[in-house]
């Protein structure tokens, strides 16, 4: 048989907040209903989500998940990240509702993955096809620690674990690394700074990331990156620091 489809059903504290959510990213709310149950559908294209509502419900508390598999991880994370700068002016990366940025899940195969976490505590994971897996040995050195700090950060939502694990590993190989792998390494560093709101540590982790010298080709590998500084850079820097374009 073929033909099948699968659509979630996710729990949330109130219909009206996560229609409000997905709409700001660029879903249609399709259905609402009150009662007997608070119950409303969002859908983007080929993408269909389905929310009911639980009086009293804790979004922190939530174990709502998903996976959603797409032809071009990118193109799905920019068109959300601009929706969302556009309403608020910036990425939300801490709290909830958040964002993460696309990056390879050691734990999913190397495969580009990026998760919403919603106003209902919900992780709606989007991830590349397997053809998006790294070919050759996985990565060593400070690369390959950022790749387990991300499986802590980023798959299980673990910012302080993920913090102390690439702390470690950059007072390990901060030294030897590669600019460009330096300057990611660092940037999620920040990233993880503002999930636990730390404020001080941002700025630093922006700032180190900042002296990292990067040549032509280094900026343009680190392109997206760089728009990773300049989304932190807003919210938790006391003064403007300088990133250089993405060319």
């Amino acid at each position: 048989m073929s033909g099948e489809r699968t659509v979630p059903l996710l729990p949330c504290r109130s219909v009206d907040e996560i229609a409000g959510f997905y709409t700001m990213l660029g879903f249609t709310r399709t259905y609402r209903q009150e009662r007997p149950n608070a119950y409303v559908v969002m859908e983007r294209d080929d993408l269909h989500l389905h929310f009911f509502g639980m009086p009293g419900f804790r979004p922190e508390d939530s174990y709502g998940s998903c996976l959603v598999v797409v032809p071009d991880i990118v193109e799905l994370f920019d068109a959300f990240a601009a929706r969302m700068r556009a309403a608020h002016g910036k990425l939300l990366v801490s709290g909830i509702p958040r964002m993460t940025r696309p990056r390879r899940r050691k734990n999913a195969e190397g495969v580009t993955g990026f998760a919403v976490i919603d106003p209902g505590g919900n992780w709606i994971r989007f991830t590349a096809g397997a053809d998006d897996a790294p070919a050759g040995p996985a990565p060593g050195g400070l690369t390959g620690a950022l790749h387990n700090a991300v499986v802590m950060g980023d798959s299980r939502g673990d910012h302080e674990r993920a913090a102390r694990l690439l702390d470690h590993a950059l007072r390990r190989h901060e030294a030897t690394a590669g600019p460009a792998e330096l300057v990611e390494a660092l940037a999620y560093r920040a990233e993880l700074a503002a999930r636990a709101e730390d404020a001080p540590g941002v700025r630093e982790f922006l700032a180190r990331a900042e002296g990292v010298p990067l040549d032509e080709a280094g900026r343009r590998a680190s392109a997206g990156t760089l728009t990773a500084l300049r989304d932190l850079e807003a919210p938790f820097s006391a003064r403007p620091v300088p990133v250089r374009p993405a060319d």
